[in-house]
């Protein structure tokens, strides 16, 4: 009614203190729109719903709404992709159909690449521009993943990294990062994915100790340079209220010194060396080279990234990103709902 909600935005008047405490529904009708009307007292207050809004909205028939749980995913391990990975021309990015096509594969799987971006320094910042927002850090706005002769991190030398997510000693975490190719004439240096939710659901299945054991004990993450000092305390799978996965962490880099009860000290260096084993099995990567051109951008809380050694001969120059969730599941709704329209 009007007077609940602004007629401009929706949102609400009234805060549910302003409510009686003996609320109650003097009657229930349908109008001639076939509308449900619903009269409470003690306000001679009349709201009105659409049948197919309650049936939506009816908590005995449908769940909460929940976009970033594993029960909407489709897990993957390295075979899921035999006819091919989501790769997306960078082009086609301009029109709204391949734009949703691009994000439904980010919800879905948590992964997409573009093919054919302009190897330009910062176009990078480009691409996030056209679908949302940059999350700038103490790396910058951008960054560079080349070697150095002094780095503050090993991505920036020619090791090859093992599987993890990014800045788990942030808080909160950039949830969406992008790699773009600029150079890419060395030997090695191939990129990795490994869906983390997948991980933890093998983790979960194989044993039913030490699942939980992650997902209780709360640990600290930690970075340090001469200019910054970042620490969190989070857990390495955060479950939601459905006990569904939302959220894997893991950097072996980064984890900093742990600090539990001892008697739960051997059982998490249990749990944590399963983890960190079946995060490593060949079954669960996906392999492939990024070409010069190439950009990947992937869900950050769900899916891990590595990549081979590479050689000193030749060049290797990936520019970086980060991105937040939030601003691409709101094109990716935004996109849907002109679709249903």
């Amino acid at each position: 009614m009007p007077e609940s909600r602004n007629l401009d935005n929706g949102q609400r008047l009234f805060s549910v203190k302003d409510l009686p405490s003996s609320i109650s529904i003097e009657k229930a009708y349908k109008d001639d729109q076939g509308n449900v009307c619903v009269l409470f007292q003690p306000e001679n207050h009349l709201s009105v719903f659409s049948q197919e809004w309650l049936r939506f909205n009816c908590y005995d028939l449908n769940n909460h709404f929940e976009d970033r749980s594993e029960k909407i995913k489709k897990l993957w391990q390295k075979n899921s992709f035999e006819n091919g990975l989501p790769l997306i021309d960078y082009d086609s990015m301009t029109k709204d159909d391949t734009k949703l096509k691009a994000l439904c594969s980010l919800r879905d799987i948590g992964f997409f690449v573009l093919t054919g971006v302009p190897t330009v320094k910062g176009q990078v910042l480009k691409v996030t521009s056209e679908m949302g927002y940059t999350r700038e850090t103490n790396y910058g706005a951008l960054f560079e993943v080349r070697t150095e002769v002094k780095p503050n991190n090993l991505a920036y030398t020619n090791l090859g990294l093992g599987s993890h997510t990014d800045n788990p000693y942030r808080d909160p975490v950039p949830t969406v990062q992008l790699l773009h190719c600029l150079e890419s004439s060395t030997k090695g240096g191939d990129s990795i994915l490994v869906d983390g939710f997948k991980a933890a659901s093998i983790l979960r299945e194989e044993s039913s100790e030490n699942f939980p054991i992650l997902t209780n004990n709360w640990i600290n993450f930690r970075f340090s340079d001469d200019n910054t000092d970042l620490r969190s305390r989070v857990p390495m799978i955060e479950l939601n209220d459905k006990n569904e996965i939302i959220k894997v962490r893991y950097n072996n880099r980064s984890i900093d010194t742990i600090n539990l009860p001892k008697d739960k000290m051997r059982a998490f260096y249990k749990a944590y060396r399963h983890w960190s084993e079946i995060i490593e099995r060949d079954e669960l990567k996906v392999q492939f080279k990024l070409s010069e051109g190439d950009l990947m951008l992937f869900d950050n809380t769900r899916v891990m990234h590595a990549r081979t050694e590479f050689s000193q001969t030749g060049k290797r120059h990936l520019q970086g990103a980060y991105m937040d969730l939030d601003g691409l599941y709101s094109l990716l709704n935004t996109l849907e709902n002109k679709n249903n329209d």
